[in-house]
């Protein structure tokens, strides 16, 4: 059997969430760089779009997009599961992956370009896994310049590093006890959370000290993820628990990302109550709406891909019976989750061809 092809970078954000799965399934691949030579005869080609990482199967069918890549894993390979059955333990995994890729991007793309000697060693980085400095160079500029857009300015800078030190305080709590989010076996969740803390925080310079010295059961737990044990998976808690350590970090996933991304759902709305109506395909940004996260006031854009991820939180909640919803309202009860859960978005997207479009 050929193997299945991994187009990602060690320093890349979303690959990151992938390569876990890939060693946790046991799935027989292969990691190719993300050359200048890669976008132009494999990624580009395949998917239109510039982004990594893709996976290209065995018979020559694309995955792009990294939920849908997990999903698709999930299916091909459902064992050892990364998705838990249960009502409870589901629908958190998908809160956590909206948390990871919808909000944590802030304290990734601060550490890592916010500090002068952290951009550089990023710039380097890029280099080192493309092969050619100046396309590189290129590319690291506009992600040190999109920083902005996402809301790291010198306002939100010290609540996003007080936001930091509470998650890496929270983890390290939990990670005493349990080896992974939801138990003894790696989720979707933590599969979700190595992409910031693995390939930003764990991998930079400025950030890496601070996991090492702050945190090192979560250092612990990034080299596990990253090395499992496919013959010895683990297990979720039984009987569809939650540990109590994993209270402060739902919590505190209620208290900072929830609002911040109600506020882009708002602002999204708002726009496609009043878009032509021959626009099926949103804009990668619709604008700027205004946000706060503990009291620092900024601006962000408006991402339309905010709400597809959200759809996957609520979606898992609405396939449950009434009585699994019920036990889900139960367990984040007081976490500041709830408005989350009670949104009822007026518009809902899909994807077609690697594209995200409006459902008709």
């Amino acid at each position: 059997m050929n193997p299945y092809r991994f187009y990602a970078a060690e320093i890349s954000y979303f690959s990151g969430k992938v390569r876990p799965a890939l060693r946790q399934k046991g799935v027989p691949y292969v990691e190719h760089l993300p050359t200048s030579a890669a976008y132009r005869d494999v990624i580009l080609p395949r998917t239109g779009l510039a982004f990594i990482p893709i996976v290209v199967t065995p018979d020559g069918d694309t995955w792009q997009d990294t939920s849908e890549i997990l999903d698709a894993l999930e299916t091909r390979f459902p064992e050892p599961a990364l998705y838990p059955a249960t009502p409870v333990q589901r629908v958190v995994a998908f809160l956590l992956e909206l948390y990871a890729d919808e909000f944590l991007v802030l304290p990734a793309m601060h550490y890592r370009w916010s500090f002068p000697e952290g951009a550089r060693k990023a710039r380097g980085d890029f280099a080192a896994s493309n092969g050619d400095p100046e396309a590189a160079a290129k590319f690291a500029s506009r992600m040190h310049g999109s920083i902005r857009a996402l809301g790291v300015v010198p306002e939100s800078h010290a609540a996003i590093e007080a936001h930091t030190a509470d998650l890496l305080d929270a983890l390290s709590a939990h990670f005493a006890v349990h080896p992974a989010l939801l138990g003894g076996r790696m989720s979707l969740a933590d599969c979700a959370l190595m992409g910031p803390l693995y390939a930003h925080l764990y991998l930079d310079l400025v950030p890496g000290l601070l996991l090492r010295e702050r945190a090192p059961l979560v250092c612990h737990w990034i080299e596990r993820m990253n090395h499992p044990d496919p013959t010895d998976p683990g297990a979720f808690l039984a009987a569809d628990a939650l540990a109590p350590t994993l209270r402060p970090l739902l919590e505190l996933v209620g208290r900072d990302a929830v609002p911040l991304i109600l506020d882009t759902l708002h602002d999204f709305e708002r726009w496609a109550d009043g878009r032509p109506a021959d626009i099926g395909t949103p804009p990668r940004a619709v604008g700027f709406h205004a946000t706060q996260l503990r009291g620092a006031a900024f601006q962000r854009y408006t991402s339309p891909y905010t709400l597809w991820m959200v759809q996957r939180v609520l979606d898992a909640r609405a396939a449950l019976d009434a009585g699994g919803r019920a036990h889900v309202d139960a367990a984040l009860a007081g976490t500041g989750c709830e408005p989350l859960f009670a949104y009822r978005p007026r518009h809902r997207l899909c994807k077609r061809r690697f594209q995200l479009c409006f459902e008709e």
